[in-house]
């Protein structure tokens, strides 16, 4: 039976690149986890062991710190985008790069009402991320950008029910028309591929606007289901975005029951919860626009979505 080398990509994993913008007396930090990774026609150091078409993983990470430094960090997008056409024209044998980055908040710590020029705290409100995918070199060059944010936990304390679902033999589950609704929220955005070929995306405040609107949303809707919370907010964001193709979410179900304080002679009208952190319920969901634009490689390795 004849044999094969399929699918394979290689790089360097988490990168962690910290730019501190010196310019002025007053700071500015960038925070990066950076993975790269390239694919194409490496087979012959999987079969023979030669190495003439690899660029080393060590090349990879000595790009990151150098182009940290050679031209800065305006957005993760921009960066991701830079470093993987600089990849591919270092490597004729890759015909795609992978970038994913993280991106650590950090906010100004504040001193007398302002925020100090140089002393800073961890901000922890979700960590921003991006996944640049460069096919090919030159004007055939296709760029797919998907970005979005993780561990972004929001909850409600009402405004959420949970009732009239499929019941059979082994349903105990008791509805409810007033509950806790949690989640630590994946969301990520893909940006219409020609859009970005037109350029002028301001990607920090695409950004920016994204992560305001899903709380805002989050917030407004009257949840009948997670799941409709979700398409909610997803529709918000393609709504005012025009930019973007799609949303996809990946949600656990951050459970809170009422605890019985009935045996200590205590009601509990909503007030005591016992917060589950497994087994939960994970919800995920894609948001799409009819007239998007097809995603390419836009979700290669981007696990945790249906």
């Amino acid at each position: 039976m004849p044999i094969r080398l399929g699918p394979n990509q290689y790089g360097k994993a988490e990168n962690r690149v910290v730019r501190v913008y010196r310019d002025t007396a007053r700071h500015q930090i960038r925070d990066l986890n950076v993975s790269t990774s390239l694919r194409g026609r490496f087979e012959d150091a999987h079969i023979s062991g030669d190495q003439k078409d690899v660029l080393p993983t060590d090349t990879q990470k000595n790009t990151v710190f150098a182009f940290a430094k050679k031209i800065g960090i305006a957005s993760v997008e921009e960066f991701a985008i830079a470093l993987a056409d600089r990849y591919l024209e270092a490597a004729p044998a890759a015909e795609g790069a992978r970038i994913g980055i993280q991106e650590y908040g950090w906010d100004r710590i504040q001193v007398e009402g302002a925020g100090h020029d140089h002393a800073f705290v961890r901000s922890g409100q979700g960590v921003r991320n991006t996944v640049v995918n460069v096919d090919g070199r030159g004007d055939g060059r296709v760029v797919q950008v998907v970005s979005g944010i993780e561990d972004l936990t929001v909850l409600k304390s009402t405004g959420s029910e949970f009732h009239g679902f499929l019941k059979d033999e082994y349903t105990t589950l008791p509805e409810t028309h007033d509950r806790i609704l949690a989640t630590s929220l994946v969301a990520r955005w893909r940006y219409d591929s020609a859009a970005i070929a037109r350029g002028g995306i301001d990607w920090d405040k695409s950004y920016d606007g994204i992560r305001a609107l899903l709380l805002q949303r989050f917030a407004e809707i009257h949840s009948l289901a997670l799941q409709q919370t979700l398409y909610g907010m997803g529709e918000a964001v393609l709504e005012e975005h025009p930019k973007v193709a799609e949303v996809r979410f990946s949600a656990p179900n951050k459970h809170h029951f009422l605890s019985d304080l009935s045996p200590f002679g205590l009601d509990n009208p909503g007030e005591v919860f016992f917060a589950a952190d497994r087994p939960y319920g994970l919800i995920e969901a894609a948001v799409i626009r009819d007239e998007a634009s097809e995603p390419g490689n836009a979700w290669h390795a981007v696990p945790g979505f249906c």
